[in-house]
C-alpha cells in the first residue's frame, strides 16, 4: 500500500490518499504564518486506520515545515504525540519565549 500526501493550501490541510484512490484517507489541518505552522487537527478515516496514513501525514507535514524553515506548534494531540515518539523532529517544536521583564 502506497500513501501519497499532498499539501492543499487552499483548504489549509495536508491530504493523504492510498494507492491510486481519489478518496481522501486522512487530513492534517494547519494554520501557517511566516514563522510557524500550527497543526490543529489530524483525522484518518476509520477504513484506513492502522495502515500508516497518520504517520505519512505527520512525516510529510513535518519534513515540509523543516524545508520551509518553519517551527511547529502541535496543538493536535496526534501530531504532538508523533513528535514525542520521533526525537528527530524535536528541533522543530516552537517554544514560546516571554519578552516581559520585571
Amino acid at each position: 500500500m502506497a500513501v501519497r500526501v499532498n499539501d492543499n493550501p487552499e483548504a489549509k490541510r495536508y491530504e493523504a490518499r492510498v494507492d491510486a484512490e481519489s478518496t481522501v484517507a486522512g487530513v492534517a489541518q494547519y494554520i501557517r504564518t511566516t514563522e510557524l505552522v500550527a497543526f490543529v487537527h489530524t483525522e484518518v478515516s476509520p477504513a484506513y486506520e492502522g495502515r500508516g496514513v497518520g504517520a505519512a501525514l505527520a512525516r510529510t507535514a513535518l519534513d515540509e515545515a523543516r524545508a520551509a524553515h518553519l517551527l511547529v506548534l502541535a496543538t493536535c494531540p496526534f501530531i504532538a504525540g508523533w513528535i514525542a515518539r520521533h526525537p528527530e523532529y524535536q528541533d522543530l517544536v516552537y517554544q514560546a519565549h516571554s519578552r516581559v521583564s520585571d
